[in-house]
This record gives structure tokens, C-alpha cells and sequence, in this order.
């Protein structure tokens, strides 16, 4: 089971800090996990410019230009946010059993550990 998944709040814990224009301490939502869970999409974090050769479609229009978008990062630079504190945490996980349908079922069930310092 991932300790992140897509539309998770994470919270950047590396990096340069956000007065000398880097993304440590930025919050925000899991847009995209890639290649097995090692690197994640995080809205508002991590932006780069791409250039696109500029062209024309049949009907005409213009293509290409300068674009701006959200790039992949490690996940072992982000952090879960509890939601209770709204600071970073690690996560645990423990089996609970579920009854669906007359049968029980063992699963594992993910959750944010208490947070007491910023990791």
C-alpha cells in the first residue's frame, strides 16, 4: 500500500526555502503519481517553463509558445499532511476488519501518526 496517493494534501520538506524562491514548506494536493509511487505531481509546487516550437494547425490557428506546469518531484520530498494539525506526518498502517456482506475481511487501512515537531 502507498503511503501517498493521488489528491493527498503533502507538504514539500526539502529544498530551498520559499524566501529564496524554492518550495520547502509549500502545501498542496497530489495531482498525478508516477512510475510506481517514486515521484508525484503536487498542485503549486515545482513550476517550470517549457518552450514550444510555435505551428499551425489545418484550420490555421497558431500553436506552441511559452508554457508553464507542475513537474514531477520525489516522494521522498514531500511529506503527508495530518489533517487534523495541518503539519507534515508520517503514516502508519493497521488492519481493521470490514463485515461487507455477511463475510469479514482483513484490511490494511492508512493513517497520519501523531505529529508532535515539523519533520
Amino acid at each position: 500500500m502507498a503511503n501517498i496517493k493521488k489528491g493527498d494534501l503533502v507538504q514539500v520538506i526539502t529544498g530551498a526555502k520559499q524566501d529564496r524562491g524554492g518550495d520547502r514548506g509549500k502545501q498542496g494536493k497530489v495531482l498525478e503519481v508516477i512510475d510506481g509511487g517514486n515521484r508525484v505531481v503536487v498542485e503549486g509546487v515545482n513550476f517550470i517553463t517549457k518552450h514550444n516550437r510555435v505551428g499551425q494547425t489545418q484550420r490555421g490557428t497558431k500553436t506552441g509558445g511559452i508554457e508553464t506546469f507542475e513537474a514531477p518531484i520525489h516522494v521522498s520530498n514531500v511529506a503527508l499532511v495530518d489533517p487534523e494539525t495541518k503539519k507534515p506526518t508520517r503514516v502508519g498502517f493497521r488492519l481493521e476488519e470490514q463485515v461487507k456482506d455477511g463475510v469479514k475481511k482483513t484490511v490494511r487501512v492508512r493513517y497520519a501518526k501523531k505529529s508532535g515537531k515539523d519533520i
